[in-house]
C-alpha cells in the first residue's frame, strides 16, 4: 500500500482543445444522445457514451468501436509523455482548485480513499465495462484530504514555466496543468498526495468502477484552497405529472405542501418545486438527508417512481432541465461540515447529493491503465 498513488506510467495531453461537445457540460443522457447526433464524428464525449451514438446498440457492442476512435483522438490530437504526475490549477467563479493529477492504485478504495456518496450500481458496471474495454482514462474524479494540507503547497511551487496545458472552459474557467517527471519534485508530490486519508469529493461512480474493474484510477488530488459544495437537484420527466397530481400524492403521504407564488432560496429540510401548474414548498420529515427522503419518501413511496428509472433525473445546480420536464425538485446544497461528518462515522451521503467545484477537465490529460 505503500505505492497506492503513482506516476503516470503513459500518458496524453492534448495539442489544442478537446475534440467534439464539451464533455463535462452535460448533465442528462438525453443531452448527450442529442449533443453526438448533432456532431458524428470523432470525439471523447463518443467515446465514453458510444451507446449513446445514433445507430448504436448495446454499451458491450460500441465499445470495440469507441477504442478504435480513441487511438484515432490520440494519434491526431494528442502527444505522448511518460512517467508523468501532473500539477493542475483549475480557477474560475466556482472557486479554485491547486492539485496533482497522479494514478491511484483499486486496492486503496476503503482503505486510503473512502467514499462520499453512495452510486447507483448500473453506472458503475457500464463504467467498469468502458474501462476495460478502453484501456485508458479519459477523465479524473476528484479527491480531497480529509485532515491536513501540506499539498497545496506543494503542487503550487511545481507550478513553474510555461503549461502543458492552457484552456478556458465555456464557463470562464482557467485550466492550466503542467507535467513533473521522474526525480525529487515528483517523489515530494506522491508524497503529499499519500500523507492523509481522502475522500472522494466528485466521482464516486469512477471510483467504485476503477475498483470493480481492477484497473488503476485517474484522480486530481486537491485540497482547493477555495472547493464549492453546490446543489444537486432531481427533474421528473415522462410522466405527465402536474402540480396539482403532485400535491395530492405528497399529502396523501402524510407531506405538508402549500403553493406558493415564486421558488425563492431553499432551505435544509424543504425542497420547492417547480412544475406545470405552479410552484410548491415541501416541508421534510426528520429521519434522515434530504435527498434520501426525496428519493425514498417523495418520489419512490408517494409517486411510485424508480428513483434509478429512466423517469428521475440529477440535476446539478445551474444546469438546465431537458425538454420533457414534468417537474424540478430543489434541494439545498449539503455543508462540507455533514460530509466530512458522515465521512468520521463511516457513512455516505446519498447519491447525486454533493456537486463539489471546480472540477478536473476531461481529456486534458488520458492515462493508460496498466496494471
Amino acid at each position: 500500500m505503500a505505492e497506492w498513488a503513482r506516476a503516470i506510467g503513459t500518458g496524453w495531453v492534448p495539442h489544442g482543445p478537446v475534440t467534439g461537445p464539451d464533455v463535462d457540460e452535460f448533465a442528462d443522457a438525453d443531452e448527450i444522445t442529442a449533443a453526438l447526433a448533432a456532431t458524428p464524428g470523432d470525439s471523447l464525449l463518443a467515446v465514453q457514451h458510444p451507446h449513446r451514438r445514433p445507430g448504436a446498440a448495446s454499451l458491450r457492442e460500441a465499445l470495440p468501436a469507441a477504442r478504435a476512435m480513441l487511438d484515432r483522438l490520440r494519434e491526431r490530437d494528442y502527444r505522448r509523455v511518460r512517467e508523468v504526475v501532473a500539477p493542475y490549477r483549475i480557477a474560475g467563479r466556482d472557486g479554485t482548485a491547486a492539485g496533482v493529477l497522479c494514478l491511484v492504485d483499486p486496492s486503496a478504495v476503503g482503505a486510503r480513499i473512502r467514499h462520499s456518496e453512495e452510486v447507483y450500481a448500473g453506472v458503475v458496471v457500464e463504467r467498469a465495462a468502458a474501462l476495460r474495454a478502453l484501456g485508458c482514462a479519459t477523465s479524473a474524479a476528484m479527491l480531497v484530504p480529509v485532515t491536513g494540507d501540506g499539498l497545496t503547497p506543494a503542487a503550487l511551487a511545481a507550478m513553474r514555466g510555461d503549461p502543458a496545458v492552457d484552456l478556458t472552459d465555456g464557463a470562464g474557467r482557467s485550466h492550466r496543468l503542467w507535467l513533473t517527471g521522474p526525480g525529487d519534485e515528483q517523489d515530494r508530490l506522491l508524497a503529499a498526495v499519500r500523507a492523509a486519508p481522502l475522500l472522494v469529493a466528485d466521482g464516486n461512480h469512477r471510483v467504485a468502477a476503477a475498483a470493480e474493474a481492477g484497473t488503476p484510477l485517474l484522480a486530481l488530488v486537491t485540497a482547493g484552497p477555495d472547493l464549492h459544495i453546490g446543489a444537486i437537484h432531481r427533474t421528473i420527466s415522462g410522466t405527465g405529472l402536474d402540480v396539482r397530481e403532485l400535491t395530492a400524492a405528497w399529502r396523501a403521504a402524510g407531506l405538508t405542501v402549500r403553493e406558493v407564488s415564486e421558488v425563492d432560496a431553499v432551505e435544509p429540510g424543504t425542497v420547492t418545486v417547480s412544475a406545470r401548474g405552479g410552484e410548491l414548498l415541501v416541508a421534510l420529515p426528520g429521519g434522515g438527508p434530504d435527498h434520501a427522503l426525496v428519493e425514498n419518501l417523495l418520489l419512490d413511496r408517494a409517486l411510485g417512481l424508480d428513483p434509478e428509472g429512466p423517469h428521475v433525473h440529477a440535476l446539478p445546480d445551474e444546469h438546465s432541465p431537458g425538454p420533457g420536464t414534468d417537474a424540478v425538485l430543489r434541494l439545498a446544497p449539503v455543508p462540507l461540515s455533514e460530509v466530512l461528518a458522515a465521512h468520521a462515522q463511516g457513512r455516505r451521503m446519498p447519491r447525486k447529493s454533493t456537486y463539489f467545484t471546480p472540477k478536473p477537465r476531461s481529456g486534458l490529460l488520458l492515462a493508460a491503465l496498466e496494471a
